[in-house]
Protein backbone atom coordinates (compact mmCIF):
# COMPACT_ATOMS: atom_id res chain seq x y z
CA UNK A 1 0.00 0.00 0.00
CA UNK A 2 1.33 3.32 -1.00
CA UNK A 3 1.42 5.72 2.32
CA UNK A 4 2.45 9.39 2.40
CA UNK A 5 2.73 9.91 5.64
CA UNK A 6 1.93 8.54 9.33
CA UNK A 7 2.54 10.53 12.16
CA UNK A 8 1.21 10.49 16.12
CA UNK A 9 -0.97 13.74 16.77
CA UNK A 10 -4.15 14.41 18.39
CA UNK A 11 -6.98 14.29 16.55
CA UNK A 12 -8.13 18.10 15.34
CA UNK A 13 -11.67 17.32 13.94
CA UNK A 14 -15.18 16.19 15.14
CA UNK A 15 -16.28 14.21 17.98
CA UNK A 16 -12.94 12.73 18.86
CA UNK A 17 -10.91 16.16 18.80
CA UNK A 18 -8.10 16.36 21.09
CA UNK A 19 -7.76 12.84 21.54
CA UNK A 20 -4.15 11.30 21.22
CA UNK A 21 -4.27 9.16 17.43
CA UNK A 22 -1.81 7.71 14.56
CA UNK A 23 -2.88 8.80 11.18
CA UNK A 24 -2.25 6.97 8.36
CA UNK A 25 -2.71 8.53 5.68
CA UNK A 26 -2.79 6.88 2.12
CA UNK A 27 -1.89 8.09 -1.28
CA UNK A 28 -4.50 8.90 -3.99
CA UNK A 29 -7.84 10.50 -4.06
CA UNK A 30 -10.44 10.98 -6.70
CA UNK A 31 -11.13 14.10 -6.24
CA UNK A 32 -9.96 17.43 -6.26
CA UNK A 33 -11.59 20.26 -3.97
CA UNK A 34 -11.00 23.77 -5.33
CA UNK A 35 -10.22 24.42 -1.60
CA UNK A 36 -8.26 21.21 -0.30
CA UNK A 37 -5.33 21.30 1.58
CA UNK A 38 -3.93 17.95 1.50
CA UNK A 39 -2.65 17.95 -2.05
CA UNK A 40 0.76 16.58 -1.25
CA UNK A 41 -0.71 13.35 -0.46
CA UNK A 42 -2.10 12.68 -4.45
CA UNK A 43 1.09 11.22 -5.18
CA UNK A 44 4.51 9.89 -4.31
CA UNK A 45 4.80 8.44 -1.11
CA UNK A 46 6.20 4.96 0.15
CA UNK A 47 5.26 1.65 -0.67
CA UNK A 48 4.76 -0.20 2.59
CA UNK A 49 3.19 -3.52 3.59
CA UNK A 50 0.40 -4.08 5.89
CA UNK A 51 3.15 -5.49 8.59
CA UNK A 52 5.15 -2.38 8.04
CA UNK A 53 1.89 -0.33 8.84
CA UNK A 54 0.98 -1.87 11.42
CA UNK A 55 4.00 -1.83 13.16
CA UNK A 56 5.03 1.82 12.75
CA UNK A 57 1.36 2.84 14.44
CA UNK A 58 2.70 0.68 17.41
CA UNK A 59 0.64 0.78 20.98
CA UNK A 60 -1.53 4.14 20.62
CA UNK A 61 -5.57 2.92 21.14
CA UNK A 62 -6.38 5.24 18.04
CA UNK A 63 -6.18 5.57 14.42
CA UNK A 64 -6.81 7.72 11.93
CA UNK A 65 -7.18 6.42 8.35
CA UNK A 66 -7.03 9.06 6.00
CA UNK A 67 -5.67 10.88 2.44
CA UNK A 68 -6.69 11.63 -0.37
CA UNK A 69 -9.38 8.90 -0.11
CA UNK A 70 -8.12 6.00 1.58
CA UNK A 71 -10.59 3.60 0.30
CA UNK A 72 -9.48 3.67 -2.79
CA UNK A 73 -6.97 1.66 -1.91
CA UNK A 74 -7.36 -2.24 -2.61
CA UNK A 75 -5.52 -3.01 0.69
CA UNK A 76 -7.88 -0.73 2.86
CA UNK A 77 -10.03 -3.44 3.77
CA UNK A 78 -7.38 -5.84 4.82
CA UNK A 79 -5.54 -3.21 6.69
CA UNK A 80 -9.09 -2.54 8.98
CA UNK A 81 -9.55 -5.85 9.19
CA UNK A 82 -5.70 -6.02 10.87
CA UNK A 83 -6.45 -2.33 13.08
CA UNK A 84 -9.36 -4.07 14.31
CA UNK A 85 -7.91 -7.48 15.39
CA UNK A 86 -5.20 -5.40 17.13
CA UNK A 87 -8.12 -3.71 19.50
CA UNK A 88 -7.84 -0.30 17.52
CA UNK A 89 -10.24 1.86 17.67
CA UNK A 90 -11.14 3.91 13.75
CA UNK A 91 -11.85 6.57 12.45
CA UNK A 92 -11.98 6.52 8.51
CA UNK A 93 -12.47 9.87 7.10
CA UNK A 94 -13.79 9.28 3.52
CA UNK A 95 -14.52 12.17 0.75
CA UNK A 96 -18.39 11.21 0.49
CA UNK A 97 -17.88 9.74 -3.35
CA UNK A 98 -17.07 6.10 -2.81
CA UNK A 99 -18.86 3.12 -1.93
CA UNK A 100 -18.64 3.11 2.02
CA UNK A 101 -20.21 -0.71 1.70
CA UNK A 102 -16.62 -1.78 1.96
CA UNK A 103 -16.38 -0.38 5.48
CA UNK A 104 -17.48 -3.37 8.60
CA UNK A 105 -20.40 -2.26 10.82
CA UNK A 106 -18.15 -2.86 13.49
CA UNK A 107 -18.54 -0.65 17.37
CA UNK A 108 -14.83 0.24 17.36
CA UNK A 109 -15.20 2.36 13.38
CA UNK A 110 -16.57 5.87 13.21
CA UNK A 111 -17.16 6.83 9.62
CA UNK A 112 -16.06 10.54 8.99
CA UNK A 113 -17.86 11.77 5.54
CA UNK A 114 -17.83 15.08 3.78
CA UNK A 115 -20.85 15.97 1.81
CA UNK A 116 -18.74 18.60 -0.83
CA UNK A 117 -20.55 21.83 -0.71
CA UNK A 118 -21.10 23.79 -3.98
CA UNK A 119 -17.34 25.84 -3.46
CA UNK A 120 -15.67 22.99 -3.56
CA UNK A 121 -16.65 21.90 -7.62
CA UNK A 122 -16.94 18.49 -6.45
CA UNK A 123 -20.75 18.35 -5.44
CA UNK A 124 -21.75 17.12 -8.49
CA UNK A 125 -19.75 13.66 -6.88
CA UNK A 126 -21.29 13.15 -4.05
CA UNK A 127 -22.81 8.97 -3.72
CA UNK A 128 -25.36 10.08 -1.44
CA UNK A 129 -26.64 6.76 -0.70
CA UNK A 130 -24.04 6.50 1.35
CA UNK A 131 -25.53 8.85 4.10
CA UNK A 132 -28.21 6.18 5.15
CA UNK A 133 -25.41 4.06 6.01
CA UNK A 134 -24.21 6.41 8.81
CA UNK A 135 -25.26 5.85 12.38
CA UNK A 136 -25.53 7.35 15.64
CA UNK A 137 -21.60 7.10 16.25
CA UNK A 138 -20.47 8.29 13.01
CA UNK A 139 -20.25 12.01 11.97
CA UNK A 140 -21.15 14.15 8.58
CA UNK A 141 -18.98 16.83 7.87
CA UNK A 142 -19.70 20.05 5.92
CA UNK A 143 -17.04 22.30 4.83
CA UNK A 144 -18.19 25.77 4.59
CA UNK A 145 -16.38 28.61 2.43
CA UNK A 146 -19.32 30.96 2.00
CA UNK A 147 -23.63 31.87 2.27
CA UNK A 148 -24.06 29.47 -1.03
CA UNK A 149 -22.16 26.67 1.00
CA UNK A 150 -24.01 27.65 3.89
CA UNK A 151 -27.17 27.62 2.10
CA UNK A 152 -26.39 24.20 1.01
CA UNK A 153 -25.43 22.97 4.01
CA UNK A 154 -28.77 23.56 5.82
CA UNK A 155 -30.89 23.17 3.17
CA UNK A 156 -29.60 19.35 3.07
CA UNK A 157 -29.79 18.98 6.74
CA UNK A 158 -33.48 20.23 7.11
CA UNK A 159 -34.38 17.66 3.98
CA UNK A 160 -32.42 14.82 4.42
CA UNK A 161 -32.19 14.58 8.75
CA UNK A 162 -29.23 12.55 8.89
CA UNK A 163 -29.31 9.47 11.34
CA UNK A 164 -25.60 10.51 12.56
CA UNK A 165 -23.70 13.90 14.15
CA UNK A 166 -23.38 16.71 11.83
CA UNK A 167 -20.96 18.96 11.70
CA UNK A 168 -20.22 22.20 10.06
CA UNK A 169 -16.99 23.66 9.79
CA UNK A 170 -15.33 26.81 7.78
CA UNK A 171 -12.70 26.35 4.80
CA UNK A 172 -9.13 27.10 6.34
CA UNK A 173 -10.30 25.35 10.37
CA UNK A 174 -10.84 28.16 11.63
CA UNK A 175 -12.39 31.42 10.12
CA UNK A 176 -16.13 32.51 9.49
CA UNK A 177 -16.89 30.63 12.89
CA UNK A 178 -19.22 33.02 13.85
CA UNK A 179 -21.34 33.59 10.81
CA UNK A 180 -21.63 29.64 10.96
CA UNK A 181 -23.13 29.40 14.58
CA UNK A 182 -24.90 32.63 14.13
CA UNK A 183 -26.90 30.18 10.98
CA UNK A 184 -27.14 27.49 12.94
CA UNK A 185 -29.05 29.08 15.88
CA UNK A 186 -30.91 30.79 13.86
CA UNK A 187 -31.91 27.49 11.25
CA UNK A 188 -32.66 25.42 14.96
CA UNK A 189 -30.88 22.91 13.24
CA UNK A 190 -28.95 20.26 15.29
CA UNK A 191 -25.54 20.65 14.66
CA UNK A 192 -22.26 21.04 15.86
CA UNK A 193 -20.19 23.99 14.65
CA UNK A 194 -16.50 23.08 14.79
CA UNK A 195 -12.86 24.12 14.44
CA UNK A 196 -10.08 22.12 13.18
CA UNK A 197 -8.02 22.13 16.08
CA UNK A 198 -4.76 21.66 14.44
CA UNK A 199 -5.05 24.79 12.51
CA UNK A 200 -5.41 26.31 16.33
CA UNK A 201 -2.08 24.87 17.29
CA UNK A 202 0.04 24.49 14.42
CA UNK A 203 -1.51 26.74 11.85
CA UNK A 204 -0.77 25.47 8.31
CA UNK A 205 1.83 22.89 8.98
CA UNK A 206 1.22 19.30 7.67
CA UNK A 207 2.45 15.91 9.67
CA UNK A 208 0.55 17.46 12.75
Amino acid sequence: MRICEIFRSIQGEGLQMGLPTVFVRAVGCNLRCSWCDTGYSFEGGTEMTLDEIVSQVGDCPRVCLTGGEPLIQPEMPELISRFLDAGKQLDIETNGSVDLSVVPDDPDILISMDIKCPSSGMNDRMLLSNVDRLGPRDQLKFVIADDGDLDYAVDFVKARRPNTNVIFGPVGGTDRMQRLVERVLVEGIDVRVLPQLHKIIWGSKTGV
